[in-house]
């Protein structure tokens, strides 16, 4: 669930970045998006890339913690 927060987040801020990247790199003045469906692409892009992220450091550091799941209580 927190993950689901942040990578939101996460990837909201990263189409800014992405977007002075791109205006510092070709000299432009500002960026149109297309609308609304392509900005939300992009955010959604952006989303699961930060998810998979935070996923894949989530375990990297459960694996390094030792943090074990408790499988044997079924409540």
């Amino acid at each position: 669930m927190i993950r689901m927060a942040v990578s939101s987040v996460l990837g909201f801020i990263l189409i800014f970045i992405e977007s002075m990247i791109v205006i510092k790199l070709k000299g432009y003045h500002g960026i149109e998006f297309g609308g609304l469906a392509p900005f939300i692409n992009l955010w959604a892009m952006n989303f699961f890339l930060v998810y998979c992220i935070l996923t894949q450091v989530t375990n990297w550091y459960q694996e390094r913690v030792g943090f074990e799941k408790s499988e044997d209580n079924i409540y």
